[in-house]
C-alpha cells in the first residue's frame, strides 16, 4: 500500500520546515503572490469593465478601460498618475490615494504570504521558511506589478515610473510581513539582534509598550472623531452633497461610480477632519486653507459630494469651534491608558511621577507620528496649478496632535494616577454597630452580656469567654476588608463585653525584684491559701484587703492566678496533684 491509497494509519508526519533549499515550497510561494497580484487587479478590471460596458456614453473602447483598471490597481499601492487629457492641454498630475482601495491588495498579499507558512492537513507538505516565503511572495507579486507598470503606461491615466518604484514594493513587502508574522503566531519578542543593544534594551521597556498602546488608542480616536465630524458636515450640507451628486451624472452606472469613489476616499474625509479638529485644518488648493476659524482664502473645491461637506467661507462659528473638543478627548484618552498601568488598582503601589510623565509623553509622541503618517498618505495633488496641494500638511498635523497630546495627556495622566492609587485618610464618621453586625434596620438595644458561668460547687465565678466573629460583615452582604471597619467593628465587640482588668504600672516596675513565680509554671506547689485545708479541693474564701495584696511565698501582686485548665502528668501544678484522685 502506498501513501497515496492507504487511509488506515492515523499516523502523521511533522511538517518539514526547510530554511531555503527547497525549490517546492519557494515555487508555490512564488505563485501565490503571483496570484495575489492577478486576483487584486482582476477584480478592478470587472468592476472598471462593467462601468464601460453600462455606460450609455463610453469615452474609448476596452482598451481605454483596461488601462484605467490597471491604473486604478497601481493608485491602490499609492502611486500617482498623471492625466493626459486636460482643458488646457497640459498633463495632471493625481496623487489623492483611496486608502479604503488599499485594503485589497494590501489582504491579499497578507493571506498570500500567512497560506504559504501554514501548514496542510496531512503535514507532509514542505515549508519554507519565514525570509523565504517573504521573499517569495514579494517577488511574484512585483512581477505582476511590473508588467501592469509597463501596461498603464500609454493609457488617459499614465503611472509616474519613480512614484511606482518607491510605494509598489513598499505595500508589498510591509502586507507580506505582516502576513508571515502572523503565521508565525504574533511573536513580540526578542528584538531581531542586528539592532545595536542600547535600542533592544530602550524598546524592550514596559513604558514603551505602555507608549505605543496609548499612541494608537489615542490616534484611533482622532480618526473616529473626525469620520464624526465628516457625517455630521454632510448632514448639516445635506443639500449641497445632494445636488453634487445628482449634477455629476445623469446616468445610474456613473452615479454609482461617484458612490464607489465616495465609499473609497471616507477614511481620507476622516483624517482630513482629524486635522481640521486639531486646528491647522486642510489645505483647499495653494490659496486657501480650512480651519475652525473659517475658510481662509480663496479654495478651488471641485464638485465632489465630500468637498461638499466643507463649511463656506468667512469666519467659524461657534459650532465649528466646537470641533476642538476631539483633541481633548484624545489626550484624555492617552491619560487614561498611561495611567492604567501607572496605577493598575486603587490603594496598590504605583509608579512614580517621573516615570508616568515620561510614558505619557512617549504616547503623546507616538499619537503625533502616526497622525502625521495618516495624514501625508491621505493627501496629495489633483493638479498642477491651484490644486497642486489639496489635504492636511503631515508636519502641522502631527505636531499639533503631539502639542495637544502633551499639554493635556501628560497633566491628566499624573492627575489620574493620583486619583486612581488615592488612600483615604482617617475616617471621620463612625460606623454604626448594625452596619458592622451586618442588620439592616435601626439600631435597638446593645444586648446584656451573659451570666457569669459558675464553677462545679457553685461558689466561685469564671469569667465568660466572648467569642468575636471572625470576619465582619455588612448588610449588603459582602465582607468589609476595610481597616477602620474592623477597628470599629472591635470597639463595639468591646462595648458589648465585660470589663478588663488591666495591670497597674507599678507591678511592672517591680518585676525585677520578685521571686519565683508560684503555681503552674514556678516548677513547686503553691502554698495554700488562708481558710482553706491543705488537700482540699473547695474553693478558698473571701479574703480581707491585706490578705488580698499578699501573695504567700514573697510573690507580687504581679503572679498570675491559677489556671483553671489541668496540666499535663508530670507539670508539678496543684491542681493536678490534688485532683489526681
Amino acid at each position: 500500500m502506498t501513501q497515496t491509497t492507504d487511509h488506515g494509519s492515523s499516523y502523521a508526519p511533522a511538517p518539514v520546515l526547510v530554511q531555503g533549499g527547497s525549490r517546492v515550497a519557494l515555487a508555490a510561494c512564488l505563485v501565490r503572490g503571483a496570484t495575489a497580484a492577478g486576483l487584486g487587479l482582476g477584480a478592478l478590471t470587472v468592476l472598471v469593465m462593467a462601468m464601460w460596458i453600462s455606460s450609455p456614453y463610453p469615452d474609448s473602447g476596452p482598451d481605454g478601460a483596461l488601462h484605467v483598471a490597471a491604473a486604478l490597481w497601481l493608485l491602490a499601492h499609492g502611486t500617482e498618475l498623471v492625466r493626459t487629457d486636460t482643458l488646457y492641454g497640459g498633463p495632471a498630475p493625481v496623487g489623492v490615494v483611496p486608502l479604503l482601495l488599499v485594503l485589497v491588495p494590501a489582504w491579499l498579499t497578507h493571506r498570500a504570504a500567512r497560506d504559504g507558512l501554514l501548514p496542510d492537513t496531512a503535514g507532509t507538505r514542505p515549508r519554507p521558511s519565514p525570509w523565504g516565503a517573504l521573499c517569495a511572495v514579494s517577488a511574484g507579486y512585483l512581477l505582476v506589478a511590473g508588467v501592469t507598470i509597463g501596461y498603464a503606461a500609454g493609457g488617459p491615466f499614465a503611472v509616474d515610473p519613480l512614484s511606482a518604484v518607491l510605494h509598489v514594493p513598499l505595500v508589498t513587502v510591509l502586507a507580506a510581513a505582516a502576513g508571515v508574522w502572523t503565521a508565525s503566531g504574533r511573536p513580540t519578542g526578542p528584538l531581531p539582534q542586528w539592532l545595536p543593544e542600547a535600542v533592544r534594551v530602550r524598546l524592550a521597556r514596559t513604558r514603551v509598550a505602555v507608549a505605543l498602546r496609548a499612541g494608537a488608542a489615542g490616534a484611533l480616536v482622532l480618526l473616529g472623531g473626525g469620520a464624526l465630524l465628516v457625517a455630521s458636515s454632510l448632514v448639516w450640507h445635506a443639500d449641497a452633497t445632494q445636488d453634487s451628486f445628482l449634477h455629476l451624472s445623469d446616468v445610474w452606472s456613473g452615479r454609482l461610480a461617484v458612490l464607489l469613489l465616495g465609499i473609497a476616499l471616507v477614511p481620507n474625509a476622516a483624517v482630513w477632519g482629524a486635522a481640521y479638529g486639531l486646528g491647522p485644518g486642510f489645505a483647499l488648493g495653494t490659496a486657501a486653507t480650512a480651519t475652525p476659524a473659517g475658510v481662509l482664502g480663496d479654495p478651488a473645491m471641485p464638485p465632489f459630494p465630500l468637498v461638499a461637506a466643507i463649511p463656506p467661507q468667512g469666519p467659524g462659528t461657534p459650532l465649528n469651534w466646537a470641533s476642538l473638543a476631539l483633541p481633548v478627548v484624545a489626550a484624555g484618552v492617552i491619560a487614561w491608558f498611561t495611567a492604567a498601568r501607572a496605577a493598575p488598582v486603587r490603594g496598590e503601589s504605583a509608579r512614580g511621577v517621573r516615570e508616568t510623565a515620561l510614558t505619557a509623553l512617549l504616547g503623546a509622541a507616538c499619537c503625533g507620528g502616526l497622525t502625521a503618517l495618516m495624514a501625508a498618505v491621505s493627501g496629495g495633488p489633483l493638479g498642477t496649478h491651484r490644486l497642486a496641494e489639496f489635504g492636511p500638511v503631515w508636519w502641522l498635523t502631527g505636531a499639533a496632535a503631539f502639542v495637544w497630546a502633551a499639554v493635556i495627556g501628560v497633566p491628566g495622566a499624573l492627575g489620574v494616577r493620583a486619583w486612581r492609587a488615592r488612600v483615604w485618610p482617617v475616617r471621620l464618621w463612625p460606623v454604626p454597630v448594625w452596619r458592622v453586625r451586618g442588620v439592616d434596620a435601626e439600631p435597638g438595644p446593645v444586648p446584656s452580656p451573659a451570666p457569669a458561668a459558675t464553677s462545679a460547687t457553685g461558689s466561685g465565678a469564671a469569667p465568660a469567654r466572648v467569642a468575636g466573629p471572625a470576619s465582619v460583615t455588612v448588610a449588603d452582604g459582602g465582607a468589609r476588608t476595610d481597616a477602620f471597619d474592623a477597628l470599629d467593628a472591635l470597639d463595639a465587640l468591646d462595648a458589648a463585653s465585660e470589663p478588663y482588668d488591666y495591670v497597674p504600672l507599678g507591678a511592672w516596675v517591680e518585676r525585677k525584684d520578685a521571686g519565683p513565680l508560684a503555681g503552674r509554671g514556678s516548677g513547686g506547689k503553691p502554698e495554700p491559701r488562708a481558710g482553706s485545708e491543705p488537700g482540699s479541693d473547695s474553693p478558698p474564701g473571701p479574703r480581707s484587703g491585706a490578705e488580698a495584696d499578699a501573695v504567700p511565698g514573697g510573690g507580687k501582686p504581679w503572679a498570675a492566678p491559677p489556671s483553671p485548665w489541668p496540666e499535663s502528668p508530670g507539670g508539678g501544678s496543684a491542681d493536678s496533684a490534688s485532683g489526681g484522685t
